[in-house]
């Protein structure tokens, strides 16, 4: 598996070569954002580490313009910044996942493992005609196609995993913001409410419905 880490950090980013390539992954390390987009758009690799405070371009600069540019490679996105306002746009730009600095080198290991797995799954998920595209993080019904955030389509995709039934708080913070996840677990409701708003208007057939005190179920109306 090939990784590309964009870090100019040089302690940290020998780090990561040293300690990814001794877990078996072939690495190349660039340390600057400019060039961490010219190396991503070549396709080559199987997954990205990418820092956010990067010279010549930042890492949300170079997370949205691969996007742009139709790459869709797992990208991990690095912050050493605190707060959720940061999170959110590595997430909004089309980052996969993000950890914060300083991290647990273990963390970063299974993190990076989790989306090289996600990467070789079914990048289409169909139920009654709708589809979550994973990789293109939109969802698609009769020929109308809404945009997502890579966290809204984790989302949709885990309740259409098991779509008529009750999927419960732990279960979604668990496949959508992982295990290890210590932050409010009511960021569950703030995001189910921005999906319900995307989906609401131009799938009013489709809905997400709370079951309180367990959990969400998406129904599909064919009616």
């Amino acid at each position: 598996m090939r990784v590309l880490i964009v870090e100019d950090e040089t302690n940290l980013g020998q780090a990561l070569e040293q300690g990814l390539s001794a877990e078996g992954f072939e690495t190349t390390w660039v340390t600057d954002g400019q060039r961490g987009l010219d190396e991503g758009v070549s396709g080559s690799f199987d997954a990205i580490v990418l820092d956010i405070l990067l010279p010549k371009m930042n890492g949300f600069k170079v997370c949205g313009e691969l996007r742009a540019r139709g790459v869709t490679t797992p990208i991990l996105m690095l912050t050493a910044k605190d707060g959720e306002l940061d999170e959110a746009e590595a997430l909004d730009t089309g980052a996969d996942d993000f950890l914060r600095k300083p991290f647990n080198y273990v963390v970063l290991v299974a993190r990076l493992n989790a989306l090289l797995r996600r990467g070789t799954l079914q990048r289409n998920l169909i139920a009654q005609g709708f589809v979550v595209d994973v990789v293109g993080h939109r969802v698609q019904r009769d020929g109308i196609s809404v945009e997502l955030t890579s966290r809204e389509t984790a989302l949709a995709q885990r309740l259409l995993e098991s779509i008529g039934e009750v999927v419960t708080k732990t279960d979604l913070i668990a496949s959508v913001w992982g295990e290890d996840f210590e932050g409010d677990p009511n960021i569950v409701e703030v995001y189910i409410g921005y999906l319900r708003k995307k989906l609401d208007l131009p799938f009013n057939k489709h809905s997400i419905q709370t079951v309180r005190g367990v959990g969400y179920r998406l129904e599909l109306d064919d009616d």
